[in-house]
């Protein structure tokens, strides 16, 4: 069996040369012991301690309060508008539908009572010794000494919710389905809390890491900063996560070296920086921070001029691994044009994609699911979907073209196409980063990990499924497209997608010596899809030699410009190939 290599908690290396103020630490009495000398020899100082929905509040709060022992605290809490008041604000944006709500263009001050806030500030301004506030916008309160401000990661925050512990900001629903607390965090709490947090970014004093309760971390603001630039200008990995479905399978456990006892893993998340977390090494302390942190603070160097000018502070390439092997179907689905998108959910662009077939099990015949048969009737594929709701049953195959899938093969899914992965498939999506724009159209009448019917969104999926996506235009526009590009002294290159109507260019190498790529102003996301180990190299010395493993994804910014992939270690004089995906500009 192979042998696992795969880096699960990939970090970057904060360089302290580059400022005296670069210093981690952990534990709380560590933790207290650097504020309280932050602000030694002052006969008052204000201690703000700002922070993301998902912190364990009152847990952090008292051990603030045993390691700072501050002389007066005051919760921001206490200056929060009433649940009701809130509920009545957002009730257009959450909507009744349990997985689908309307994008948040709402401010943090828009949560608070500016008479209390303005009372809070009064009461602040009179008390006396070592004052600590404390809560989520708790900058908006005072105006500190000393600003720190407690992260979150969003898996962290969703592993939270799932304790059943743990609801959404400002909500009374820890009890709530997980499904509808994590609709009100992507469209409602997270856009919220990333606009305050933006504002905060180049006046954070420490950053606080509570990701893991028990050991709580710390760095300061200048290691936070110098850790998101240097990440900027170099290769790197997110911290990625994995998560188990109905339709899980069982490659990720070996090649990722997961819990072999979990009955599968279906998703890794391997480059969402919407969604990971980097990992940043200061000193001997290793802290996570949300991925999210590095788009907005360093867009240009990160996506480039053209891709910033583009997207804003948003990463547009999403790659993931959908793990089917000696597991199930995905569901059967569609995913909204542009133009529905923007008009029912406020996103500004959709959720194309592709399916890389990073391997097969040949001999059980796996298969991709992919546009319309042609000659398939309109009305019938739509009373027999809507049928499926009541009977359980759907002849998928009598409408959907069911193709032929192999290791290395990639088909293209622009939004509004039919599809799904088979079984004993394992599949790098390619994608367009908003990624929770799935419209199920059948799902092979299964339930849930929680025992739940899944949701199914007929209407939405009826309303973009282009029915003249059939078997001649799949095949000629979708599926097994290869176009040699070069091929010479050992490197071949290939386009390999994506479809016109996709802003994402894939290029695939196949080489046995060291190739040259250039990001050519614009961000590069790879994924080493044959082969042991690769290294990346500056041929000027701009950053320090990357070693990536088989299956994984990374990031290379627009800032490196030239860098060459060549074999490495257990690979070194074999073939091996990278699918390197970029925004067409």
């Amino acid at each position: 069996m192979r042998r696992s290599n795969y880096d699960k908690f990939p970090y970057v290396e904060v360089n302290e040369k580059t400022s005296e103020g670069i210093y981690a630490c952990e534990g709380w009495e560590a933790i207290g012991k650097e504020l309280r000398q932050a602000v030694s020899g002052k006969d008052r100082a204000v201690v703000c301690v700002d922070l993301y929905h998902g912190v364990w509040e009152v847990d952090v709060l008292e051990a603030l309060k045993t390691v700072v022992k501050p002389d007066a605290v005051f919760c921001t809490a206490e200056a929060n508008k009433s649940t009701e008041d809130i509920q009545a604000m957002l009730a257009y944006n959450t909507t009744d539908d349990r997985v689908f709500g309307i994008l948040s263009h709402h401010t943090i001050d828009a949560y608070f009572d500016m008479d209390k806030v303005a009372a809070m500030k009064q009461r602040i301004a009179e008390a006396k010794g070592l004052i600590l506030v404390y809560g989520i916008g708790a900058a908006l309160c005072c105006e500190p000494d000393l600003l720190v401000y407690a992260d979150m990661a969003r898996w962290e925050i969703q592993l939270r919710m799932r304790t059943g512990k743990m609801g959404n900001w400002l909500t009374d629903n820890a009890g709530e389905d997980q499904m509808r607390k994590y609709k009100r965090a992507f469209f409602i709490d997270w856009r919220v809390l990333d606009r305050h947090k933006q504002n905060l970014y180049q006046r954070m004093d420490y950053v606080l890491d509570t990701n893991d309760a028990d050991h709580p971390k710390m760095m300061t603001g200048d290691a936070f900063r110098a850790g998101l630039k240097q990440a900027s200008v170099r290769p790197f990995r997110v911290k990625p996560y994995f998560d188990p479905c109905v339709w899980g399978g069982q490659w990720m456990k070996e090649v990722c070296d997961l819990d072999r006892e979990k009955p599968n893993f279906a998703w890794s998340f391997d480059c969402v920086p919407e969604e990971n977390s980097l990992l940043m090494k200061v000193g001997d302390v290793i802290l996570e921070t949300p991925a999210i942190n590095l788009v907005f603070t360093e867009p240009v160097a990160l996506l480039g001029d053209k891709v910033h000018a583009r997207f804003g502070k948003e990463f547009p390439i999403r790659f993931d691994m959908l793990d089917t092997m000696d597991g199930q179907n995905l569901s059967l689905q569609v995913h909204p044009l542009t133009e529905y998108i923007q008009d029912k959910f406020g996103m500004h662009y959709t959720q194309d994609e592709s399916y890389y077939i990073l391997d097969a099990v040949e001999e059980s015949h796996p298969n991709v699911y992919l546009g319309f048969r042609t000659g398939i009737d309109k009305a019938e594929f739509e009373h027999a979907l809507r049928e499926s709701q009541t009977t359980g049953q759907f002849d998928a195959e009598r409408f959907v073209n069911k193709l032929p899938a192999h290791k290395h093969d990639h088909f293209l899914i622009p939004a509004g196409t039919i599809h799904c992965s088979g079984k004993d498939c394992m599949v790098l999506e390619i994608s367009a980063t908003p990624y929770i724009f799935t419209f199920k159209l059948w799902d092979w009448g299964r339930l849930g990990l929680d025992g739940k019917p899944r949701p199914i969104h007929v209407d939405h999926g009826l309303k973009n499924i282009q029915f003249d996506r059939n078997t001649e235009w799949v095949m000629d526009n979708l599926a097994y497209g290869v176009d040699p590009i070069s091929e010479e002294d050992g490197v071949r290159e290939e386009r390999t997608g994506l479809h016109e109507r996709e802003f994402i260019e894939t290029r695939r190498h196949w080489f046995d010596k060291p190739v040259t790529h250039n990001t050519n102003g614009g961000v590069n996301v790879l994924n080493l899809v044959e082969g042991e180990e690769a290294i990346v190299t500056s041929p000027i010395g701009a950053f320090d030699p990357y070693v990536v493993h088989y299956a994984e994804s990374f990031i290379v910014p627009a800032a490196v410009g030239e860098y060459t992939i060549a074999p490495y270690g257990a690979s070194e004089g074999k073939k091996i190939a990278t699918l390197k995906a970029y925004v067409r500009t």
